[in-house]
């Protein structure tokens, strides 16, 4: 078709800008050799390519080791360093206290706008139960819900695109070392907060525990700096933590006291950031990260505290609790766990199958703002609708005695007086309540029918929801559909049961009690976490009884979704084209040299050189390099990068002629710390005919050991160095010490194990 065409044009358009001015394709003539399988093919791989033309920075977690940089170590005495640690425990206590008070600001906000929501639209209900016109019940309930996403998914679509989802996938990749764009920046924060504000009051298949991660990350980031690029505000302290590798250390506290504010799990914080985020570890910032945990569980804990009317009552540890639980399982329950989670493995692959599809086809459809809304409202009116007509439909009616008090909004619907409708438990409420309610409610409260039409149903609305242009997380309605399907379980396995001598009350105990300690089973099928998650969930039960149970399901669920695909956070990051570096290099990768992956030619400077030619090959938009070999004739005697040249540019730092005698301007660690990190692009620095004639050296600030590898070290080899270290750039040189190669993060992780053996992507630049 001819918006299809178009697409495909504008794709091919945006990857072959800067050709010559001569290259002409005709479009038409080009797709009317292709079959429409190939057709669809095309399109796909159209987009993912205009996705892959965008540019990703690495972060220099390696020191630059110049001179200045030593000069400043070696003045700084014993006392300078304590000062520096304490400063470090002070920033992860901030973080900790300013995490916990978005997560109370955040659940409370929730609570008020779900709770005049769920009473305005139960009221009509009530009303129009009995006098007849229930579709106004049903506009009035889809149009509050799609009002509330529309103010979400426009803040989103409109101010800030990177605060959509929950924004593991986004911070996964910041501590993996890649750069990615307005990710941490006060905007995005603000922007994320009222967001997921809105997609849980408006209904939609989402939970607020997800964005409280990349929130704790924001808060870490802005205030280990000691400033606000985005209000152009600086306080001046902290300024010897502005560069990538202590950013990087807070972000990683802020991440753990974002998943502790949101389960009051400060030890699964910790683990969290350790196995899904931090690519970079060490003893010392394990406590610190704790640290940061605590403070935000205790926050939370404190302030709602105060909220509630119970000061100093310390009973609300996270975002959600799940309740007290006390029960015990047997040795011949264990087969039962690991089939739930096997269960869960492949629900959980469906579902990131499904959701892949789901996001190529956004990709290539729904790529404007105005219609991420319209798709936004959409999913909020049919899952307001698709709730309803199940309410409506249903009749599995319980005594309202039977009913917990923690869920508030209970409707009648068409069951007797007395009577509640379990469905509307389990639909009309948010999704922390809706968990509790399965947990917690007792044996007959849920008929088998209703616990499998809203598992199916809640599986597809979850599916269809993750991917929109709002804030929201997919952790808990994951929690929410292995918890129905647990109960599900439960409830058919005494059907099921293949030896008649064997008596139902024992089916009847094992059922109960498994599906109570597999309910989280989905949610390892998902996203594929292991020790994080188990840690996490044994918090948040307060029940360490459970660790066996939980991480034999969640362990049989990474094994069995791995097997057919990735996790879920995982397949987004590699939609986006991602640089990201696993652990290990592709496993049949040893045939590969660095000569092999290497980027060649690389633009080299000598020690002393001519500013117009530094400025000539910052401004050459068809290369856009970032870090340049430094050499003395042929020798390799350093590295410096694009930042520090700008920097220098801006600064004026050069001398009329080469052995002039003039001393150039002296700069300071501090001038580089105040450009960090937004430094001005090359465009904006102005440099005369006659200032380009000057000379400048680069001695004092190139990184005068920069780590090389020769030119036949193997790829595993080369890829372990890369990513232990950290680095940015690694040189390959020949036998002489001559530059002949640099190796980037994009030349390491374009290779990967794919049906045919090693495969080679093509990425962005770094």
């Amino acid at each position: 078709g001819s918006s299809a065409s178009k697409q495909i044009k504008k794709s091919f358009k945006s990857c072959f800008h800067g050709t010559k001015p001569g290259f002409r394709v005709n479009f038409e003539k080009f797709l009317s050799d292709f079959t429409p399988h190939e057709f669809a093919s095309l399109i796909i791989k159209a987009h993912i390519a205009l996705i892959s033309c965008r540019s990703f920075q690495s972060l220099d977690y390696d020191n630059i080791e110049n001179h200045l940089f030593l000069e400043e170590e070696r003045r700084m005495g014993h006392m300078s360093f304590r000062c520096l640690e304490i400063s470090r425990w002070v920033i992860c206590g901030l973080i900790g206290v300013l995490t916990g008070l978005i997560a109370c600001f955040i659940d409370i906000v929730v609570e008020k706008l779900a709770g005049v929501k769920y009473v305005v639209v139960k009221k009509s209900i009530d009303k129009n139960t009995e006098i007849g016109g229930m579709c106004i019940s049903l506009i009035l309930w889809a149009a509050l819900n799609s009002a509330f996403v529309m103010v979400g998914a426009i803040i989103v679509a409109f101010f800030e695109p990177i605060a959509a989802g929950s924004g593991i996938p986004q911070i996964k990749c910041y501590l993996n070392g890649v750069k990615v764009p307005r990710v941490v920046r006060l905007k995005t924060l603000m922007v994320k907060v009222c967001g997921v504000i809105c997609s849980v009051a408006g209904g939609l298949a989402v939970g607020k525990e997800g964005p409280m991660i990349h929130s704790g990350a924001v808060v870490a980031a802005g205030v280990s700096q000691g400033r606000s690029t985005s209000l152009k505000k600086d306080f001046k302290i902290f300024e010897y933590f502005r560069r990538d590798t202590e950013k990087r250390d807070f972000v990683s506290a802020g991440a753990a006291a974002g998943v502790s504010a949101a389960f009051g799990a400060p030890v699964g914080g910790v683990l969290f950031s350790l196995e899904e985020g931090a690519s970079f570890w060490n003893q010392l910032l394990t406590w610190r990260i704790f640290f940061a945990s605590m403070i935000s569980t205790f926050t939370l804990n404190f302030v709602l505290s105060i909220y509630h009317k119970k000061t100093g009552e310390l009973s609300s540890p996270g975002l959600i609790n799940f309740g007290s639980f006390d029960l015990k399982y047997n040795i011949y329950e264990i087969p039962l766990f690991i089939v739930m989670g096997a269960i869960g493995g492949l629900l959980g692959a469906l579902f990131n199958v499904l959701n892949y599809w789901l996001t190529i086809f956004r990709i290539r459809y729904v790529h404007r703002p105005c219609l991420q809304v319209m798709e936004a409202m959409l999913v909020a009116a049919v899952t307001a609708t698709v709730s309803f007509a199940m309410i409506y439909f249903s009749n599995d009616c319980q005594p309202l005695e039977t009913q917990k008090s923690s869920e508030d909004y209970s409707l009648q619907g068409f069951c007797a007086d007395g009577e509640y409708s379990a469905m509307a438990t389990a639909f009309f409420n948010t999704p922390e309540r809706s968990v509790r309610s399965l947990f917690h409610s007792p044996a007959g409260t849920y008929k088998l029918e209703t616990l499998g039409c809203f598992t199916l149903v809640y599986f597809f609305l979850a599916c269809w929801t993750y991917g929109l242009t709002v804030s929201a997380g997919v952790f808990i309605p994951s929690l929410l559909i292995g918890a129905a399907w647990g109960r599900l379980f439960g409830i058919m396995l005494p059907y099921i049961a293949l030896n008649p001598s064997v008596k139902v009350s024992c089916f009847l105990a094992a059922g109960k009690d498994a599906y109570q300690h597999s309910r989280f089973y989905f949610a390892g099928g998902i996203v594929r976490m292991t020790l994080s998650l188990t840690v996490i969930l044994v918090e948040a039960t307060g029940n360490v009884t459970y660790g066996l149970p939980i991480m034999l399901v969640l362990m049989t669920a990474k094994i069995v979704g791995d097997y057919f695909i990735e996790g879920l956070y995982d397949v987004h990051i590699k939609l986006q084209s991602v640089p990201f570096l696993h652990w290990d290099a592709p496993a049949t990768s040893h045939s590969l040299t660095a000569r092999e992956v290497m980027s060649s030619p690389v633009t080299c400077f000598n020690r002393v050189e001519k500013v117009g030619t530094i400025v000539d090959v910052l401004s050459n938009t068809s290369t856009n390099h970032n870090g340049f070999p430094v050499i003395i004739q042929t020798a390799l005697c350093g590295l410096i990068l694009r930042s520090q040249l700008i920097v220098l540019l801006k600064h004026k730092v050069f001398v009329e002629r080469a052995r002039s005698r003039l001393r150039q301007r002296k700069l300071q660690l501090k001038d580089f710390r105040d450009a960090y990190p937004r430094f001005p692009p090359i465009q904006s620095i102005h440099v005369s005919q006659d200032e380009r004639e000057c000379m400048m050296d680069l001695t004092e600030f190139m990184n005068p050991t920069p780590y090389t590898v020769p030119q036949d070290t193997s790829l595993p080899r080369v890829f372990k160095l890369f990513r232990a270290l950290g680095l940015r750039h690694l040189v390959v040189v020949d036998d002489d010490n001559r530059v002949i190669g640099l190796v980037t993060r994009k030349d390491l992780a374009r290779y990967h194990l794919g049906k045919h053996g090693l495969e080679e992507l093509h990425l962005a630049h770094t």
